[in-house]
C-alpha cells in the first residue's frame, strides 16, 4: 500500500463525494492534506460525506460548484483556495458524467445528440480545462501536481456511449498538452480506469458485472481506492513523470 506525508499539504478534489473522488479524499485525508471536497451545490451526499470524513479525522471542506459551467467553475477553485487557506498543492480533476444511466450501444447513433455532446464536453473535458486553468498559479506556486480522471474509454476500449469515449480521448490528449504548458513547476498526469465498482455500475445485472470482471487479468472490477491509490502515487510520488496516462484496469485493456 503506497504511504505518504502530506501534512501541510492541501488538495481539491472535483466530484469528491462519491466513487473514485471520494476515495481519493480519504487516501489523501489520511495521509495528512487538507482536502476540498468538490460536489453539485445540489447533491444530498455532500453533508453526509463532509461528516464522515470528520468522523475519520480528515480535515475537509466542502466546496459546491458545477464544474461544467463557465465562471462557477472558476469561481469554486477560488472559493476551495481560500478555504484551504490561500495554498493548493494539488488538484484532481475527477468530475465527469456518462450522461447516461445505461450503456448506449455504438449502433445507437441517434442517441448521441447534440445536447448529449454538449454536457459531455463541457463536464468531462472542458471542466477539466476550467479548474487547471483557474488552479494554475497556485500550483505552480506550491510545485504542485494535476490528476485527471480518464479511462480505459479514451484508449479504445468499449465505453458507455460514442461521446463517453471521445471525451476521454480528449481528455488524455489534453492531459499531454497541459504538462507541456505548465512545465516546469507543474506535473500533469491522468489515471484511467477499467470498469469500477461505483453508484453507476452498482445497479448493473451481476452477470454483467461478472463478465467484465472475468475480462481483467487479475479477475476483478476495480474498487474506487485502486484509483485513488495510483492518484497519490502521481501526486505525492512520481517526481518524474509527466503527460502521462496510467492504465488501472486489472489487465482488462490487455
Amino acid at each position: 500500500m503506497i504511504t505518504a506525508d502530506l501534512k501541510g499539504r492541501t488538495v481539491l478534489i472535483t466530484g469528491g463525494v462519491s466513487g473514485i473522488g471520494f476515495a481519493a479524499a480519504i487516501r489523501f485525508g489520511r495521509a495528512g492534506a487538507r482536502v476540498a471536497v468538490n460536489h453539485l451545490p445540489d447533491d444530498g451526499r455532500a453533508p453526509a460525506a463532509l461528516t464522515e470524513l470528520e468522523r475519520a479525522g480528515i480535515d475537509a471542506v466542502g466546496a459546491p460548484g458545477d464544474v461544467g459551467k463557465a465562471g462557477e467553475a472558476e469561481g469554486m477553485v477560488a472559493d476551495a483556495v481560500r478555504a484551504l487557506g490561500g495554498r493548493l498543492d494539488f488538484l484532481i480533476n475527477n468530475a465527469g458524467t456518462p450522461g447516461t444511466t445505461a450503456p448506449i450501444a455504438f449502433e445507437n447513433l441517434d442517441a448521441m445528440t447534440e445536447a448529449f455532446w454538449d454536457r459531455l464536453m463541457d463536464v468531462n473535458l472542458k471542466g477539466a480545462f476550467r479548474c487547471t486553468r483557474a488552479a494554475a498559479p497556485h500550483l505552480k506556486a506550491a510545485k504542485g501536481a494535476v490528476v485527471a480522471t480518464a479511462s480505459i474509454a479514451g484508449l479504445g476500449a468499449r465505453g458507455s456511449s460514442i461521446a463517453y469515449g471521445a471525451m476521454k480521448a480528449a481528455l488524455i490528449n489534453m492531459t499531454v498538452s497541459l504538462a507541456r504548458a505548465l512545465a516546469p513547476d507543474v506535473r500533469v498526469n491522468a489515471v484511467a480506469p477499467g470498469l469500477v465498482d461505483s453508484p453507476w455500475t452498482s445497479q448493473w445485472p451481476d452477470a454483467v458485472r461478472e463478465e467484465a470482471a472475468q475480462a481483467a487479468l487479475l479477475k476483478r472490477i476495480c474498487k474506487p481506492d485502486d484509483i485513488a491509490e495510483a492518484m497519490l502515487f502521481l501526486c505525492a510520488g512520481g517526481a518524474m513523470i509527466t503527460g502521462r496516462t496510467i492504465v488501472v484496469d486489472g489487465g482488462r485493456h490487455l
